[in-house]
């Protein structure tokens, strides 16, 4: 490994904006032909590669893994979904829903659907189709 010195890296990517990140991320492709994400992901650990991986990541991308967790995390994670649908513009939800549907192959709805039961399951496909209809208007 490179033996990573983790404050390098919060001082190269935790001060830049989601297009700078996206832009290092490209520089180091070109100049190395390896992923940096990957490389970062194969470098780090625990709590910090999980940070570091997610702060990585397009918004729409870092909403679905972290609706995935959520998903996955059972009853405890379920409000992370209902935030991520309730505070993102009806745009952003479904760039959210088609960034899980290609990550993960199935939709963001059948996730909840497998996984949820009740109001909990009701709201949050409820917030899912209501951001969708509000993009259609």
């Amino acid at each position: 490994g490179w033996g990573t010195d983790e404050k390098s890296v919060i001082t190269i990517l935790g001060h830049r904006n989601v297009y700078q990140r996206q832009q290092i991320r490209k520089s180091y492709q070109e100049t190395y032909q390896e992923d940096l994400l990957k490389r970062l992901e194969s470098e780090l650990s625990g709590d910090f590669e999980r940070a570091v991986y997610r702060w990585m990541l397009e918004p729409a991308d870092r909403d679905a893994v972290l609706a995935n967790v959520a998903i996955k995390d059972g009853n405890k994670g379920h409000h992370v979904i209902i935030e991520i649908v309730s505070v993102l513009s009806p745009e952003e939800v479904l760039a959210m829903r088609r960034a899980y549907h290609n990550r993960y192959k199935h939709s963001l709805e059948e996730d909840v659907a497998a996984h949820t039961t009740g109001h909990l399951r009701q709201n949050i496909l409820y917030w899912g189709t209501a951001a969708n209809t509000r993009t259609r208007r």
